[in-house]
Parts: C-alpha cells; sequence; structure tokens
C-alpha cells in the first residue's frame, strides 16, 4: 500500500493566462504616449488581443517545443536529389504564423506603424526569441528593396501580407513571403568589404550569378535574401530568391546549422553559392552597404527591442515567483535585500522599453517628409547608442533575475536558462558593441546635425533632475575632447544611451522610478550588481509596477 511522501507547498503557480500587453505598465503607457489619440483605441486593441495570446499557456508551451525540438538539416531527398531545406519544428510554424498575421512584418505602409509593430514585437517574442529573426530580417528590408522600385513592386506586397506560407514557391505564386539576410563570410565578419563573393553580370540587365559564401545566414527555409558581393563596380547588394520564377531551386547550399549557445528555435547556416547562382541586383553596383543600410538600421532597433523582450519576460518571472515563495517569515518579494534587487531589474528593464519606443516613434515621425528631418538625425546616434547599451544590460539582468529563482531558476522547466543563452545575442546581431561604438563616432564627426538632433532630445529635460543635467554636463565634456576617442568611444557611448533614457523616464515615468534611476545609473549611488539602489528610495512601488496582476 503506497503513502503519499510529501505535498507540494510553497511553489510559485505558473505564469500563464496573462496579458502581456496589459500588464506591462511601460509598454502600456509608452504606447499611449506616443501613438495618435484618434488611433490609440485601435492600437491597444490590436496590442491587447496579441498580448493575451503571448501570454497563453498554449504560446509559451509553443516556445519551449521550438526550443526544446531545434532545426534539422536536410541536405538530400531519399532519392540523392541535393534539397538543401530545413525542418521546424510545428511549433515554429504556429508561432510565425501569428507574427506575420499579427502585422509584425507590415509597419511601413500603417499610420504608427513602427510603434505598433515595436510593441507587438516587444510582447510576441516573449514566447520566442528564435522565430523573430525572419520577422525582423522581413520587416527590415523594405528600404532596401525600394532602392529599386521594379523590385520593391514585385516584393513589398507580400513581405507586408499577413499570410504565412511556408512552403518553398516561385515568389509570383505566394501571397506572403519572408526575406533573409547574409552579409558576413569566413574571412570578414563585421568587416563586409573584405567579403569575397563574386558577382559576373548576366546578358539581362540587372541580372547576375554568384560564387562564393555566407557565413552566417539565419532563417535558411526564406523565400530570399539580401546578400553582398563583389560586383565589377565593387560591393553591391543582391537579392537571391530560394525557388526561381521557373519553379526549379537556386543554387542554395547549406554547408551545416551553426550550433549556437542560444537561439535554438531558429536555424543559422553556412551557405555556399557556386557559379550558378542567380541573383538580381538591388541599387546600384559599387552601393551595396549604402543599399542595406536602412535594413541594418532597421534591424538595430529589433535588437534593442529584442533585448527589452527578454528584460521584460525575466522580471516578470522573477517578480512573480518571489510574490508567491515565502522564506525567512514571509515573501520573498517583501523582503528589504529582495526588494531592492526586484527594483533595479524593473528599472533596467523600464529603460530599455522606453528607450525602445521613443525610438520606433521616431521611425513614424522620420516618415514624414515634411517634418521628419530632425526625427532622421536622431536616429543616426539614438539608435546605435540604444542598440550598443540596452543589449548590453540584458545579459546581467537576465543571470540576476534566474537568481531570483534560486535553484528553480537553474533548471530548465523555469525557463531561465532559455532567456540567460539568449540574453547576449542581441547584442552581437548587427554589429557587436565595438561596432555600434565606432558608428557613433563616425556620425559624430560626419554628420553634426545628428548631435544636434539628439542634445534637442535631452534638452527636453532639462531642469527636471540635478543628476541628469549633471550626467549631460559630463557627457558633453566628453565629446569636447576627441583626442583618442576611439579609445573611450564605448565610454562614451555609454554615456549618451543612459542620458537618453534618463531624459526619457525624468519625463515620462512616474517619479520613484525616474528617482532611482536618476540616483543610480547618472548620480552614481549604486554598486557593481544589480540590487544595490539607495535604500531609501521608494522600491516598493517600482516592484509593484513591474508585477504581472494574475
Amino acid at each position: 500500500m503506497g503513502a503519499s511522501t510529501h505535498t507540494v507547498t510553497n511553489q510559485a503557480p505558473p505564469l500563464t493566462g496573462y496579458d502581456v500587453f496589459a500588464t506591462d505598465a511601460a509598454l502600456t503607457e509608452g504606447v499611449a504616449r506616443h501613438a495618435a489619440p484618434g488611433r490609440l483605441a485601435e492600437v491597444r486593441a490590436e496590442l491587447g488581443e496579441l498580448g493575451r495570446a503571448a501570454g497563453s499557456a498554449q504560446a509559451q508551451e509553443w516556445g519551449a517545443q521550438a526550443n526544446d525540438q531545434p532545426p534539422v538539416l536536410r541536405t538530400h531527398d531519399r532519392y540523392g536529389h541535393r534539397i538543401d531545406e530545413v525542418e521546424f519544428h510545428p511549433a515554429w510554424h504556429r508561432l510565425l504564423r501569428k507574427a506575420v498575421s499579427s502585422g509584425l512584418t507590415d509597419a511601413w505602409p500603417r499610420p504608427d506603424g513602427h510603434l505598433r509593430r515595436t510593441a507587438g514585437f516587444l510582447v510576441w517574442t516573449q514566447t520566442d526569441a528564435g522565430h523573430g529573426c525572419p520577422v525582423s530580417m522581413t520587416h527590415a528590408a523594405v528600404p532596401a528593396l525600394r532602392t529599386d522600385p521594379e523590385l520593391a513592386a514585385e516584393w513589398e506586397p507580400r513581405l507586408t501580407s499577413r499570410i504565412y506560407v511556408p512552403d518553398l514557391l516561385p515568389t509570383a505564386e505566394k501571397p506572403g513571403a519572408l526575406l533573409g539576410m547574409g552579409m558576413t563570410e569566413k574571412q570578414g565578419g563585421s568587416d563586409v568589404r573584405a567579403n569575397t563573393t563574386r558577382a559576373e553580370p548576366l546578358a539581362a540587365a540587372g541580372e547576375y550569378v554568384l560564387t562564393g559564401h555566407k557565413w552566417f545566414c539565419s532563417a535558411p527555409m526564406s523565400d530570399g535574401f539580401l546578400v553582398l558581393a563583389q560586383a565589377p563596380g565593387g560591393l553591391t547588394c543582391f537579392l537571391l530568391p530560394r525557388v526561381l520564377p521557373d519553379g526549379t531551386r537556386n543554387t542554395f547550399r547549406i554547408q551545416r546549422l551553426k550550433d549556437k549557445l542560444g537561439n535554438r528555435s531558429n536555424a543559422s547556416v553556412e551557405v555556399e553559392f557556386d557559379g550558378t547562382t542567380w541573383a538580381r541586383r538591388v541599387g546600384e553596383e559599387g552601393r551595396g552597404v549604402a543599399t542595406i543600410i536602412g535594413m541594418v538600421a532597421a534591424t538595430r532597433l529589433d535588437c534593442v527591442t529584442g533585448a527589452a523582450a527578454v528584460m521584460r519576460q525575466a522580471v516578470a518571472q522573477a517578480v512573480h515567483h518571489t510574490a508567491y515563495r515565502s522564506a525567512f517569515g514571509g515573501p520573498l518579494i517583501d523582503k528589504p535585500l529582495m526588494r531592492n534587487v526586484l527594483a533595479d531589474l524593473a528599472l533596467e528593464s523600464e529603460a530599455a522599453t522606453t528607450v525602445a519606443l521613443r525610438l520606433a516613434a521616431a521611425y513614424d515621425a522620420a516618415a514624414d517628409t515634411e517634418g521628419g528631418e530632425a526625427e532622421r538625425q536622431l536616429l543616426r546616434l539614438a539608435v546605435p547608442a540604444a542598440k550598443y547599451w540596452v543589449t548590453k544590460r540584458c545579459t546581467p539582468l537576465a543571470a540576476e533575475a534566474l537568481e531570483c529563482l534560486g535553484g528553480n531558476g537553474y533548471v530548465e522547466e523555469s525557463g531561465m536558462p532559455r532567456l540567460l543563452r539568449e540574453s547576449p545575442l542581441n547584442s552581437i546581431w548587427e554589429g557587436s558593441g565595438n561596432i555600434q561604438a565606432l558608428d557613433v563616432l563616425r556620425a559624430l564627426q560626419r554628420e553634426p546635425a545628428a548631435l544636434d538632433a539628439f542634445l534637442t532630445e535631452l534638452g527636453r529635460a532639462r531642469g527636471a533632475d540635478h543628476r541628469l543635467d549633471g550626467a549631460i554636463k559630463d557627457m558633453l565634456t566628453e565629446l569636447a575632447d576627441l583626442s583618442g576617442i576611439e579609445a573611450r568611444a564605448r565610454r562614451l557611448v555609454e554615456r549618451m544611451a543612459l542620458a537618453l533614457q534618463g531624459s526619457l523616464l525624468v519625463r515620462f515615468a512616474p517619479p520613484e522610478v525616474a528617482d532611482a534611476f536618476c540616483a543610480s545609473r547618472l548620480g552614481r549611488d549604486w554598486g557593481g550588481a544589480f540590487g544595490t539602489l539607495p535604500h531609501t528610495l521608494d522600491l516598493a512601488s517600482i516592484v509593484d509596477r513591474a508585477r504581472v496582476q494574475v
């Protein structure tokens, strides 16, 4: 006769069955702040539907399944024919279908399009970050394709479609399509001008064949890829379709899948082009970097947003766990030291969300040909600065949030290890930290209007907090001395990003949030780890603001 040996008590229930959008105060307030008043109800309804789907047990299970059963490479079919296909778990397709049907590849033609999409991307990628890769690249490809009106007319309606069709078919037969990107090569990495892939022109205007390789190419089952190759006129951008107009497969030899630290649900591959790979030129020969730079800028914003999504989910899980877990006579969330840790994490998450939404709103405003120039100039500095700092903060935050769950957090079932493995990716993707810092220096040296726009943005909060004013003064002092500036670039960009975050929080966040951020990040009343905020701050209100109420 069996006997029960124990009863499970003092364990937090799963964080499921909630609205990921509506329970995120920083996100909902930011959307309300930036959306056109006449469209706010529509935007909220759209994001609320997506938020409820993201918080469902079903969607969370899809995310776990897609990561637990990662993609598989099939180079040949059973008869020996080369097929170069990657098989994904059905959960991956379900996640991707929901992302596409929710408009996460469709920002460019819509009012408040970038704001809606950025908020939606932050919400939905909390289920799984991997499938966000093709979503991001498809969305970001639009400005590059617009350099060629004929290509844009053919591809843009499909890229902005809300129909997901996973089958490999000629583009003309698909109501919706996805695009990937292949820039880096073995010998070059971020130095794309070192690329050796050759593009040889064919008789038909704008058509080429490629010979070479790409060291990293993600989402290889996309319908096409923007790639860089050396044409007779120099480094050039090309559109490489997976299936040719006659229905035959383009030459796209997948050599192997990358065995990555995280982002396991998404396939990243090494691919070879053998001289029969057909491609169409995008933009002018020799203008490859200039052509594709619009895509890179948009995906860099998604790096900020993706990092903010990881941070928000990590904080939500940590606060939820500590609200239900008791130790030493009471709930962990009420313990002063744990409250300090949680408040510090919540500050970092809110600052990341706030700056991501501000950048998205700037993209929407920049589309206005009449008055958008200042916002375009702001983006030139703010995007790489935010990309540098927000993505850098993601990994230590994920690690600290995991620790809030103790041993439970170190177990795969909690989901926290997946967040930790994912956390470094956005710092590397689309240019690592040094690349972002150097890009900021390049903009400072070549585009003085960008600095004017950045300082104007900071100036909107001038006088509201003496610590913010001091941080801006220190930043300007750093800028005044350009000797040895490259070695100091990270220090400068960090100060710029913190000043931007601080100015936004001072203007828009609750006083307790702005006060804590300025005291710690700008006033330097802070230790070397999370959980070292000044004890005199209103930490309980900050933690309560970050909590998911279910």
